[in-house]
């Protein structure tokens, strides 16, 4: 049996499409977090998201952007804060369970042994993501929380560790 090509290109997002990302990442959080988050969870992702200076810290290269490409348009994202933390991981519902997820995050670990030399890499997974984050080599540092009405469990990946 033949395996399925993959048919996307993950690289740095260019500042003209932090808007599409951004859009994307608010769709797959409506479609698939938001129903299980206080109305006040709602609003302070949308409020992240939308944050005049999140947008300048990606721009001045201090929050770090990578997109998930099939041919020009954006199926994925991932983003990283604070060197090591993933800030928001999203893939376009039509492109879930193709492997873009995985990829994004092999990508990110690539860039922070690479560039930033840090050993493992963390995130506050979203309770629609814990699996997958298991999935992919993360462990959980401690039970879930909740703040500012988001719910998330602290987790943390050792990058020497095969992803």
């Amino acid at each position: 049996m033949e395996e399925k090509k993959l048919k996307f290109v993950i690289r740095p997002a260019k500042e003209e499409e932090w808007e599409n990302a951004m859009g994307l990442a608010w769709r797959t959080f409506l479609r698939f977090e938001a129903p299980v988050y206080s109305k006040e969870g709602v609003e302070s992702f949308l409020d992240f998201i939308s944050d005049s200076t999140l947008k300048r810290m990606f721009r001045i290269g201090r929050y770090k952007l990578f997109v998930a490409l099939e041919e020009e348009t954006i199926v994925g994202l991932i983003s990283l804060r604070e060197c090591n933390h993933i800030s928001l991981l999203f893939v376009d519902e039509k492109h879930h369970k193709q492997g873009i997820g995985r990829q994004l995050i092999r990508y990110a670990a690539q860039y922070l042994v690479a560039q930033v030399q840090v050993s493992d890499c963390t995130v506050n997974a979203a309770p629609y993501a814990v699996g997958f984050y298991h999935r992919v080599g993360f462990r959980d540092v401690r039970p879930e929380e909740t703040k500012d009405g988001i719910c998330y469990t602290p987790m943390i990946l050792q990058l020497n560790s095969s992803i």
